[in-house]
Parts: C-alpha cells; sequence; structure tokens
C-alpha cells in the first residue's frame, strides 16, 4: 500500500503546531479535547470511503476525549469475525502507522463479551469506555446492546467491587494520600484514575455509556450529568472540573517537559511547570499548593461516590435501623444523617465530625453536600464560637478515629476554618528534605501512627496506655509544625507562639498550653540527641533531662519523637533509629525517677555477667570477658551488641588476627562490623572499603577500648537495590578491608576507577538537592561538628579523610541517612589532644565545604 507523504507531513506538522501551542493552555480540557479531535480527524480521513465489516472505535483516554501529548491512541476493531476481516484490518492498522500515527490496537468478537466476563473483569470493563470513529454502526449498537445485557445485579456487583478492590490496591503502591510530594498524577490518591474509576462505576450501574458526540471530554460531560441529575451540587460540579483540569493540565505537560509518556510529577518537573505558569517568587509552593487541592478535591469526590455506588450495588447493605443521636443528627448503619433542612452553623458541622468519628461512620450525600457549601461560602470571622471549641475538644476526647476525624475535617477544609493557622499548612511543600508529604498530611499522619499504638504490647505502646490525657499529645502533634510556612528554620519557636495564642482562645488553662508548647518547642531535640549525640557521655544525659518537671512530660515527647520521625518517610523509621531513642529514653527515665545525674547512672549501668558472655565461646573466658568490658570507653556498647556477639569481638580480639569484619543480616540492613587496632585514618578508610564494595552507610557507631582496638559497627544496605547486601559479597568485602589496613590497596586509586561508574547512576540514586551546612558544638572534652548535606556515594570516605588531612582526630562519631540527606556528627580533638579553637574553625568549615561541594 502507497504512502501518502501529504498526509504523513500534514499530520505531523498539526500535532506539532498543537504540541508548541496548544498544551501550554491552562485549559488542559480543552486542549486535549481539541488534540483528540484532531486525531480522530487524521484517522478518519486515512480510512474514509473504506467498506467494512467491522466498528472501529476509540478507547482509553482517546475514547474520553483526554489525550495528553505522549499517551497510547487506543484503538479497538470490533467484528462478528476476525477471520473474514483480518486483512482489512491489517491495512488499516498499516495506514495509520504509515502515515505517522502510531495506534495501539486490539481486535474483538463478540464471543469475546462472553469470555472476558467470565475470566478477566479488567479488561471486560474497558469494553464501556469506546467512541464510534469509523465502520459499521449496527455493528457498534449491537455489541453496547449485547454487552449491557450481561449486567445483571450480580455482575454489577462483582464489577463494582473488583474496581473498588483496585482503588485500595492502587492505593497501597501509590501511597494512601493524594498529598505525596511527587504524586503520579495519573493513579496516585487524588489522581485521574480516580475519577475515572467512579465513571466506569456509573456506566456499569446505570448501563449507559458517556460517549457523547458533541465536542467535549467525557470529564465535562461526566461532571454535568451528575450535576443535573442532583448527585452533586453545583458548587462542587465547579470543584470538580477546576480539580480534573488542573490535574489534567499536569498530565499535559508533564509530557511535553520529559517528551515521553511519563505520570510523574518529578521536583524538577515541578519547577519548570510552575515556572511556566509564574515568574513569582513563590510560584513552587503556589502552584503544588493548588495541585494538591485539586488533589484533595478529586479523591474526596471519589470516596463519596464510592460510598454511594457500594450501597447502589448492594455490596454494603443498608441498616434499616436508625438511631437518633439527638434532635439533628441520625445514624443508618455507618451513615450519619441531618434529619432537618435548617441551615447548619460551624458548631453544627464540628457536632457532625464528632459523630463521625464516634461511631466510625460517613456523612451522607446531602450531609456532604452541605458542608461542602458552607466551607465554599465561609467567610472568616475574628472570634471562635465557644461551642465550635468544646466539640473541637471532644473529638480529640475520642478514644480512636481521632486521626481520621481530623484528616477528614481538613479533606472537606473545615479544620482550616477552625484553625486558620493550619490552613497555612496545606498543600505546604518542604523541598530538600526527607519528608515525602505535604507538611498537613504528614501532620495528620503522626497522630494516626500513635493511635496505632493503642494496646500495643510495645515499649511505646505501654507508655501511650499510661498516658492519661492525651489530648494534650495530640495537640503537640497537631501544632509542631504550625509554624513551617512561615519559616522552616525555627519554626519549633515560632510555633510555640501560635500555638499557645490558639490554645487560650479555645478555653485551655495555662498549665495544659505549657504541656502542649513543651511538645512543640522540643520536638526536634529529642532525635537531635539520640541521632548526633553521645548518649553515654554524662554531660549530654544532663542537659538534655534537664528539660523536664517530671516523667509524663518525658513519656509526652518521646511519644511525639516517634510520631514525627515514623510520618515522614517509611524509610526513616529504622530497628536502629528506634533503639537510639530508646536508650535516650530508658536512661533519660531513669535518671529522673531516682533523681540521678548522668554520672551516677552511668557508673550504675554498666552492670554485666561475665559467664553470661563467656558462655558463648569456648575460647575465652571470665577474665577475658572482665578486662574487655572494663577496657571499652563507651557504656552503651553493652546495649549495643548481645551477649555472644560481645563474645564474638573477644574471640576475635584474642586470636590476634590484624582486622577482623564480622557480618550480620538485620530486618532492612546488613550490620558490619570491623575490629581492629585504631589509626588517625581508620574510620575513612572502613568507610571507604564499603563504598567501593557498592555499600551506602546509613548509620555507624564508633567503640573504642583504652589499648586502642576499635570495634566499629556500621547498618549499610546497596546502593543499587536499597536492600541487605548479597551474603557473596562478604569475601571481597574482608579482603579489601584487610587489603586497606595492610596498606596493600591504595583507596585513592579504586575511587578513581569507581567514579566513572558511579556517575552514571548517582543522578538516578540521589535526587535531593540541599545545602551544606557545618555547625559546631562546645562540649567540656571535644569539638562536636555536626555536618548536614545532600547525600552522594563514598561521602564518608571523602569527609573523614579530609578531617584527617586537617589533623583532626575522631573520638565519637554518630553517622546518621535520612533518605537522600547526610546529618552526621563527629567528636573530635586535634592531634595534640586539644579541642579545636574557635579562630580554627572557621577554616576548617570552610576546607569541609569545599570539599563536599566538589563532591556534589
Amino acid at each position: 500500500m502507497p504512502i501518502d507523504s501529504s498526509n504523513k507531513s500534514q499530520f505531523k506538522a498539526s500535532k506539532e503546531e498543537f504540541f508548541e501551542k496548544g498544551f501550554g493552555k491552562k485549559n488542559a480540557l480543552k486542549a486535549s479535547m481539541e488534540y483528540s479531535l484532531l486525531v480522530e480527524e487524521h484517522i478518519q480521513k486515512l480510512v474514509v470511503g473504506k467498506k467494512s465489516n467491522f466498528a472501529l472505535v476509540s478507547a482509553g483516554s482517546f475514547s474520553r476525549r483526554e489525550l495528553s501529548p505522549f499517551s497510547d491512541i487506543d484503538l479497538m476493531f470490533i467484528t462478528h469475525s476476525v477471520k473474514e476481516v483480518k486483512n482489512e484490518i491489517s491495512e488499516v492498522v498499516q495506514k495509520l502507522w504509515d502515515n505517522g500515527i502510531d495506534v495501539s490496537h486490539t481486535v474483538r468478537e463478540f464471543s469475546d463479551i462472553e469470555k472476558f466476563l467470565k475470566t478477566d473483569l479488567h479488561t471486560f470493563t474497558q469494553f464501556f469506555e469506546t467512541r464510534l470513529l469509523f465502520g459499521s454502526e449496527s455493528i457498534y449498537n449491537e455489541w453496547n446492546d449485547i454487552l449491557f445485557s450481561q449486567l445483571t445485579a450480580k455482575v454489577q456487583k462483582n464489577i463494582v467491587s473488583e474496581l473498588i478492590k483496585d482503588i485500595g490496591d492502587r492505593y497501597q503502591k501509590y501511597g494512601d494520600s493524594p498529598k505525596t510530594l511527587e504524586p503520579n498524577v495519573k493513579l496516585s490518591p487524588g489522581g485521574l484514575r480516580d475519577f475515572q474509576a467512579v465513571e466506569w462505576m456509573y456506566i456499569l450501574l446505570n448501563k449507559t455509556l458517556l460517549n457523547k458526540q458533541n465536542e467535549t471530554t467525557q470529564a465535562e460531560s461526566f461532571i454535568e450529568l451528575l450535576k443535573s441529575a442532583n448527585i452533586i451540587s453545583q458548587t462542587e460540579a465547579k470543584i470538580l472540573l477546576i480539580s480534573y483540569n488542573q490535574i489534567l493540565n499536569a498530565r499535559n505537560l508533564i509530557h511535553l517537559y520529559s517528551l515521553q509518556k511519563n505520570d510523574r510529577l518529578e521536583f524538577n518537573l515541578q519547577k519548570k511547570i510552575a515556572n511556566l505558569n509564574s515568574l513569582e517568587k513563590d510560584g513552587l509552593t503556589v502552584y503544588m499548593k493548588e495541585y494538591f487541592s485539586a488533589a484533595n478535591a478529586i479523591q474526596r469526590f471519589s470516596y463519596g461516590m464510592v460510598k454511594y455506588f457500594e450501597e447502589a450495588a448492594a455490596i454494603t447493605t443498608s441498616n434499616n435501623l436508625t438511631i437518633d443521636l439527638d434532635d439533628d443528627f441520625s445514624l443508618a448503619g455507618k451513615k450519619l444523617y441531618l434529619k432537618h433542612s435548617l441551615k447548619l452553623t460551624f458548631s453544627d458541622i464540628l457536632r457532625a465530625f464528632y459523630y463521625t468519628g464516634l461511631n466510625n461512620a460517613h456523612l451522607d450525600e446531602n450531609l456532604r453536600r452541605l458542608v461542602l457549601e458552607f466551607v465554599e461560602n465561609y467567610t472568616a470571622i475574628d472570634t471562635f464560637d465557644a461551642e465550635s471549641a468544646v466539640f473541637f475538644r471532644e473529638i480529640l476526647k475520642l478514644e480512636k478515629n481521632v486521626g481520621n476525624t481530623l484528616a477528614l475535617m481538613n479533606q472537606f477544609g473545615v479544620l482550616g476554618i477552625l484553625l486558620p493557622a493550619f490552613k497555612d499548612l496545606v498543600g505546604f511543600v518542604q523541598h530538600g528534605v526527607y519528608h515525602c508529604y505535604t507538611t498537613d498530611e504528614h501532620t495528620l499522619l503522626t497522630i494516626k501512627n500513635i493511635e496505632k499504638l493503642n494496646r500495643n504490647t510495645s515499649n511505646l505502646g505501654k507508655i501511650l496506655d499510661n498516658i492519661e490525657n492525651k489530648e494534650i499529645l495530640y495537640l503537640g502533634l497537631l501544632f509542631h509544625d504550625i509554624a513551617k510556612p512561615i519559616n522552616i528554620a525555627g519554626h519549633e519557636i515560632l510555633g510555640v507562639e501560635i500555638a499557645a495564642s490558639i490554645l487560650y482562645t479555645l478555653g485551655y488553662t495555662d498549665q495544659e498550653i505549657e504541656k502542649v508548647t513543651l511538645l512543640v518547642r522540643n520536638h526536634l531535640y529529642m532525635e537531635q540527641i539520640a541521632f548526633r549525640r553521645n548518649l553515654s557521655d554524662p554531660e549530654t544525659l544532663n542537659n538534655f533531662t534537664a528539660n523536664f518537671k517530671s516523667v509524663e512530660e518525658l513519656d509526652l515527647l518521646y511519644l511525639v519523637t516517634y510520631a514525627d520521625l515514623s510520618a515522614v518517610n517509611p524509610a526513616v523509621w529504622t530497628s536502629w533509629k528506634s533503639e537510639l531513642l530508646a536508650e535516650l529514653y530508658r536512661k533519660s527515665r531513669s535518671m529522673l525517677e531516682e533523681q540521678i545525674s548522668g554520672e551516677e547512672l552511668l557508673m550504675s549501668g554498666s552492670y554485666f555477667v561475665p559467664g553470661e558472655i563467656s558462655k558463648h565461646s569456648e575460647l575465652i573466658s571470665d577474665e577475658h570477658v572482665q578486662e574487655h568490658m572494663e577496657s571499652i570507653t563507651d557504656s552503651s556498647y553493652i546495649y549495643q551488641f548481645s551477649d555472644k556477639e560481645i563474645a564474638k569481638h573477644i574471640e576475635e580480639i584474642q586470636k590476634g588476627v590484624k582486622v577482623s569484619t564480622v557480618f550480620k543480616e538485620l530486618e532492612s540492613f546488613t550490620n558490619v562490623t570491623v575490629i581492629t587496632m585504631d589509626f588517625p585514618s581508620l574510620l575513612s578508610k572502613i568507610c571507604g572499603v564499603l563504598s567501593i564494595n557498592d555499600a551506602n552507610i546509613h548509620d555507624a557507631k564508633i567503640f573504642t577500648r583504652r589499648d586502642g582496638v576499635v570495634i566499629d559497627t556500621f547498618n549499610v544496605t546497596d546502593f543499587r537495590t536499597h536492600k541487605k547486601l548479597d551474603p557473596a559479597r562478604y569475601n571481597k568485602i574482608n579482603s579489601d578491608m584487610e587489603a586497606v589496613i595492610s596498606e596493600m590497596l591504595k583507596l585513592n586509586v579504586e575511587f578513581a576507577r569507581m567514579k566513572s561508574r558511579w556517575k552514571r547512576i548517582e543522578s538516578k540514586l540521589f535526587k535531593r538537592t540541599g545545602k551544606v551546612k557545618i555547625l559546631f558544638e562546645e562540649h567540656d572534652k571535644y569539638t562536636i561538628i555536626d555536618v548536614f548535606s545532600p547525600d552522594k556515594l563514598g561521602f564518608l570516605y571523602q569527609v573523614t579523610s579530609k578531617m584527617n588531612e586537617l589533623g583532626l582526630v575522631i573520638f565519637f562519631a554518630k553517622i546518621s541517612t535520612r533518605e537522600d540527606d547526610i546529618v552526621d556528627s563527629f567528636y573530635v580533638l586535634d592531634r595534640n589532644g586539644k579541642k579545636i579553637p574557635s579562630y580554627d574553625q572557621e577554616f576548617v568549615k570552610h576546607e569541609l565545604t569545599q570539599t563536599i561541594n566538589q563532591m556534589l
């Protein structure tokens, strides 16, 4: 078949012109519709005049007339017999390809309807989203008639149940929140697929297609249909249209900037899109707030409609028993109703949310509509309604569902009305750090994570059970990041003033306000001490415990710290960090309960039974154990390792080998412990060996005996897979460790060799950008250097090598990786055993910063 070069060049030119001018418009629905019509027109032009015994239909986003620049152009051929029209179909597809229209196609016979109904409900559902482009209208109509005839009540129930399950599976994969910082605009909660799933349920339950032939997208037609049927209000219809357009616009621009099909709104793309839409300094913040507002609206709509369709398909049975909760509200099953048509006040709305939390219920369609109307038309007032404050406090006192209730209030915009300062948190993005949610989502997740500890047998669970007034804890969490939109640096200080002002207005006592503000002020403090400081240093322990008047305050801060860390990113809360915090809590609690100093605690806490350790090895005696334990300078050693592991350390030391490397598999990491004699550049050499063996260091602790033997332990993962090291690599790491310490292997040569390989993959591994910060802190015996930086392969080797070059001796180190960010702390002295004087600190800072920036 000859290729019509004029058709091909015409389509290419039209497409390129539209990509350049059409998709840059903010009206994404119009742009996608016009592009879809452009493709339809060129396809019809190429196949017009052909006789056919099939129907050629568009499918997927092409059928919805919502094509993005690099969306698949999906076609489906419908026929009674594939065999009879096989050649004609091949000719059509080949002609489209030859003329520059890259289509994906499937061919379906009528028998496929029953076949896929029985074997593949996902494929069967796709049959309901088509639009006739060319061919036999009678075949297309017959196909749809048979298709809808299969939709018995049982089939409808099965397919809707499957679609609801798909939503749950998708949320599990992409995050159960529309406010992840780098969302998938199609598949994340609040993405396009949430809206489309509702469309599919509507089609199936109403046995009607949404393929109107007027020049509009399916989304616009569907929203108008729901509004006409009084399923959604005019207000929600307007919100949905703006929101869907916002998400679709993001997808269109992602495609254009990526020059390929891509649905991930990564940080670099966010900046490009924001710069396109605004030249303002805070353009990115404004753009992402608008995006998250749209995603929130889509997910809120999807959730409400799924509940509606569940009942319509008889997936959930409505309870005929109606319980009157008060004069205004009643409960039927898990649905909350308003009993009259009176206008709602704000306190009425808070009371409704209280009842949803108390009964694990959801708002019925009418009540949901009224709440949205109230929020949309709300005019700010200067004073709190006293009754509103009462119901807010009652929500915080619920035995369960506090986090879910506050999240629902936030989803409807109610929480921002009650607490205007919280409204500024909504959709607030903190790039360049290890958070993966917006600040409002992170805040509410902290409360949900605390509630998961209820009746938990863990130590944290037991501590929570003993908290009499959990309301204080929830308020501390609700306000802990409240000042971030004003200033991230120092937000814990500014947050105290904001929290105190709001709490006073809400009617809390001075004593309650003092407890909440203590948590806000110190919510970063406990992790900073646990992860950056030596917990066997009495000065550190004394300074930390001086902040608390009671054990209850310590308990509350421990829970806040856990909740904060566990809610930033699934990768942040590790067993290693858990143990560090637990160690600090354990020691501090003992000091507060027994009214003793850090010195007294450490003297009493280094208790061990030699026989309990020596029994694990035939090669060591109780005397060996006694000698070893008394020579360790850090009393946390006994908490770090089991009796069996300590026995192994003593055994290796007794062997007299130059270096011993011990491996242990943990839940998420490989633990590597190196035992050897100390020398100035030892730490950097160990870090170097791990780096050249593709191991990414997450945490490290250094233990030194008085005779110079060091026991350094590291938690590592494979930097490619982010999983534990393959045990097959242990021998190579061990031999490299021996060679480097014996100076048979030159690390600088190895690093030069590895750099070219690392360069190819580093951009995929480390995407964060950020500033390098070096801070100094004075200690009684040492100078403490805190290093903050984005992570890079070989980071620790380069930094510790530079410290050695500067004549600094590292006596203690806390090495902590927070996803793509480094926060490392080093206790150092100079070669003469002196602290770094203030006049030399600027030089050290300059040299370290320069070294790190060269890496970055």
